[in-house]
C-alpha cells in the first residue's frame, strides 16, 4: 500500500503530550536522519515529552530488527526520515515522495522537501531549531544538489576542515558541514555512535562536529590522517576494480569492493575516478539495483532523463515473469527477520497488511486460516514450528507487486529493490542457496545482473537518441 500524503503540523501533539511523558526516536542513519532526530527531540521536549532513548533504523532486514520500546505503552515510539511506517509508531514524519505501511491512527507529517529536518525545524516547530545555513547544507547533502551550489567532489570527500579566509562565512559553514557529514558516515556503523549524537547534541552542525571529534578522541577511533589514507587507498583500488566498467558516459558497477577500514568507502568514489561520467548504475549483491546522476556535473548528456521511468521500463520487460512468481509470507518473514533478536519488533501481520494489504494472494485456501496466521506472525520466525511455517506458506504476494512496493525514487536517483526475495526456499536452507545454472549464481543475482544490463542499454539508447 503506497500513497502520497500532504499535510502540515503534527496532529494532536497537545493530546499526545498528555498521554505520553517519554518518547523514543527511531531515525535513518545519515546526516538528515540524525539532525531530524535532534530537531524532533527538541520539539518534543518543548512540548513536555522527554526523549529518553533513540535507535537507528535502516531499510532491509535491519528494519525489523529494531528493539521494542521499553516500558511499552508509557514510551511513545517516534519515527523520522524513513519512508516505511510501522503500526507501532505514534508519530511518523518524512520528506520522501511516497510512504508505505502507515496506519490511519499514526500522527503524521509527510511533506516532500529537500530534507526532513527542514520541515521539523522550520515548519512544524513554532521557533526555528537549526539555523538556515545549517538547513541549507543538510538539504544539499541529502538531495546531492552539489553542482547547483558549486561544491566539488573533493570538498565532499574531505575529512579535515580548514578555515578559508578568502571565502565568505556561508561557504566556510558549508565546508564544515561537509566534513561533519563525512565523519558521521565514517563511523555510522560504530555501536551507539549515531544514537549518542542524537541524545547529546543540540540543533547545530558545529555542535555535532565538536561532539564527533570528542567521541573520536575518547573512543580511540581512527583520526583524520588515517581516515584520509584509507579513503585514498580505496579510491585507488576502485579505479582498477574489475567490477567497474565504463560504457559511454555510464558507470556500470557491481558491488563496492572491500569497504573497510573506517573511512574507506564513499558512495561518490565512482564519480571521483570517472568525473566525466553522467550516470552510475550499480548492482548490489543483496538484490538492489540503484541508478543515479552525477551530482557534480552542471551539464550532463540528456540532462532531463528520468531514471525512475527507466526503472519502470526495465521492470516492464520482466512483468509477466514476475507476476507468475509467488512469494509466500513464510519467505518474507524469514528474510525480513534475518537479524532479529528476542527483543526485536519483528515482521508482524500488521506490517504485512500495511505494506501489501491490497495485493495479498490466497495460495492454498489460506484465508480460512487467517486468525491463526495473524497469531503466528506475532512470534519471531526463529520461534516458529514447521507446522506454523506451513500455514504461512498458504498466503503471500506476487513478485511483481512485492518489488513495486519496495522500489522507488525520482528522476535523478532510483532503485529496484527486493530481488533477493525471489525464488528462495520457504525455510532457511541447510547449505548455501544456489541456482542450478552453470554460473553457480542464485536466480535473483542472475536476474539482478540482467536488469542492470537492460538499464544501461536503455539509458544509452536514450542518450544516443538525444544526440541524433
Amino acid at each position: 500500500m503506497r500513497k502520497i500524503i500532504l499535510e502540515t503540523g503534527i496532529r494532536n501533539i497537545k493530546d499526545l503530550s498528555k498521554r505520553y511523558k517519554k518518547a523514543k526516536i527511531y531515525f535513518h542513519m545519515d546526516l538528515d536522519g540524525v539532525t531530524t532526530a535532534i530537531a524532533m527531540k527538541e520539539y518534543l521536549n518543548k512540548n513536555g515529552i522527554d526523549v529518553v532513548d533513540s535507535e537507528l533504523i535502516q531499510y532491509g532486514d535491519k528494519e525489523w530488527s529494531i528493539k521494542k520500546p521499553e516500558g511499552s505503552g508509557d514510551i511513545m515510539p517516534v519515527l523520522v526520515d524513513f519512508a516505511h511506517g510501522k503500526p507501532m509508531f505514534v508519530i511518523h514524519t518524512d520528506h520522501h515522495d511516497r510512504q508505505a505501511g502507515v496506519e490511519k491512527e499514526t500522527s503524521t507529517n509527510f511533506r516532500p522537501s529537500r530534507s526532513n529536518v527542514e520541515t521539523i525545524s522550520q515548519i512544524i516547530s513554532p521557533k526555528e531549531l537549526f539555523g538556515s545555513d545549517d538547513i541549507s547544507l543538510i538539504s544539499t547533502v541529502d538531495s546531492a544538489n552539489f553542482a547547483a551550489n558549486d561544491i566539488s567532489i573533493d570538498e565532499v570527500l574531505a575529512y579535515a576542515f580548514k578555515l578559508d579566509k578568502s571565502e565568505k562565512l556561508r561557504k566556510n559553514k558549508f565546508l564544515l558541514g561537509l566534513v561533519t557529514n563525512k565523519l558521521l558516515l565514517a563511523f555510522k556503523n560504530k555501536p551507539g555512535f549515531l544514537e549518542k549524537l542524537v541524545m547529546e547534541c543540540t540543533p547545530s552542525i558545529l555542535n555535532i562536529y565538536l561532539k564527533i571529534r570528542e567521541i573520536m578522541k575518547k573512543e580511540g577511533f581512527s583520526d583524520i590522517p588515517e581516515l584520509e589514507k584509507n579513503r585514498d587507498e580505496y579510491i585507488k583500488k576502485m579505479s582498477t576494480n574489475k567490477d567497474v566498467k565504463i560504457i559511454g558516459n555510464i558507470i556500470k558497477q557491481y558491488g563496492a569492493g572491500y569497504m573497510r577500514p573506517s573511512g574507506s568507502y564513499d558512495r561518490y568514489t565512482p564519480f571521483k575516478n570517472n568525473p566525466d561520467a553522467d550516470f552510475l548504475v550499480i548492482a548490489w549483491g543483496n538484490g538492489l539495483l540503484q541508478a543515479s546522476c552525477n551530482p557534480y556535473k552542471k551539464e550532463r548528456e540528456l540532462k532531463g532523463v528520468n531514471l525512475g521511468e527507466i526503472a519502470q521500463e526495465v521492470l516492464g520487460m520482466y512483468e509477466s515473469e514476475l507476476k507468475n512468481q509467488k512469494i509466500p509470507l513464510s519467505t518474507i518473514k524469514w528474510i525480513s527477520e534475518t537479524n532479529a533478536k528476542d527483543d526485536s519488533v519483528g515482521f508482524t501481520f500488521k506490517d504485512f497488511a500495511a505494506l501489501y494489504g491490497e495485493k495479498i494472494l490466497d495460495f492454498d485456501n489460506g484465508l480460512k486460516y487467517m486468525m491463526e496466521i495473524k497469531k503466528i506472525m506475532s512470534k519471531l520466525f526463529s520461534k516458529l514450528t514447521d507446522e506454523e511455517m506451513s500455514l504461512l506458506d498458504k498466503i503471500g504476494i506476487s513478485a511483481w507487486d512485492f518489488i513495486q512496493a519496495n522500489s522507488g525514487g525520482h528522476k535523478c536517483i532510483t532503485n529496484i529493490s527486493g530481488l533477493n526475495f525471489l525464488k528462495r526456499s520457504k525455510r532457511p536452507p541447510i547449505s548455501k542457496y544456489r541456482s542450478n545454472d552453470s554460473s553457480g549464481e542464485t536466480y535473483y543475482v542472475s536476474l539482478l545482473k540482467n536488469m542492470q544490463n537492460d538499464f544501461v542499454e536503455i539509458l544509452q539508447e536514450k542518450i544516443n537518441q538525444s544526440k541524433d
